[in-house]
C-alpha cells in the first residue's frame, strides 16, 4: 500500500476544504519552520489518523515521507496523500510558512557546521602552527565515516544535550480520532 503524491497547490485546496496537514518531521524542525495549521506527528512516535477528512503528510523535502509511505498509509484510516517536494516545494509555490528563528536549527545542520568548522580549524592549525593538527581533521573524518556506517553520531548526541536544543514540550500533539 502506498500514497499518491500531490502538489502544494492541490494540498492547499484539500486543507482549505477541511483536510489535515501532518508534518512528520521532528518537533524541533517543526518549531523552527512550519506550514500554518500543520499538525506535528514525528516519525518514531505513534502516527494514527482516523478522520473522515483527507490527510496530507509532509516533511522538509519529501524524501522522508516517500521513504515511509507504506507506514504512513497504514497509519491513515482515511484518504491520504504525500506533499510532493515537502515544505521546500510549499515555499517555492509561494504558500505561507511560519518561521521562528528563536528555535534551534536541526541537529544535522548543527553537526555539519561543527564538523566543517573543526576540519577547517585542523587544516589551518596544521598549516600555520604544527602539522600534528592535521590529525584533528583526520579524526573528524573518521568520526563521520563511523556515524554513516553505524547510524550513531557522537556529535549529534552531544549537541542534543546542549541547552539551546532542549525542548520544553516532549509530547507531540495528536490528531483527534
Amino acid at each position: 500500500m502506498t500514497l499518491s503524491k500531490i502538489t502544494p497547490l492541490e494540498a492547499k485546496r484539500l486543507v482549505d476544504d477541511g483536510g489535515v496537514l501532518v508534518d512528520i518531521r521532528g518537533t524541533a524542525e517543526h518549531a523552527r519552520e512550519r506550514i500554518p495549521g500543520a499538525r506535528n506527528l514525528p516519525l518514531g512516535s505513534e502516527i494514527k489518523v482516523g478522520r473522515e477528512a483527507p490527510v496530507v503528510f509532509h516533511c522538509r523535502s519529501g524524501q522522508r515521507t516517500a521513504a515511509n509511505a507504506s507506514a504512513l498509509a497504514q497509519a491513515a484510516d482515511c484518504e491520504a496523500y504525500i506533499l510532493d517536494g515537502g515544505l521546500d516545494a510549499w515555499k517555492r509555490a509561494g504558500l505561507p510558512v511560519m518561521v521562528d528563528r528563536s528555535q534551534p536549527i536541526d541537529i544535522i545542520r548543527q553537526v555539519q557546521i561543527g564538523t566543517g568548522s573543526l576540519v577547517f580549524l585542523g587544516v589551518l592549525l596544521g598549516f600555520f602552527v604544527r602539522p600534528e593538527f592535521y590529525l584533528l581533521s583526520g579524526l573528524i573524518g573518521a568520526g563521520l565515516v563511523f556515524a554513516g556506517l553505524s547510524g550513531w553520531c557522537g556529535m549529534a548526541k552531544l549537541l542534543g544535550l546542549m541547552p539551546w536544543n532542549r525542548s520544553s514540550s516532549t509530547t507531540p500533539p495528536s490528531l483527534p480520532q
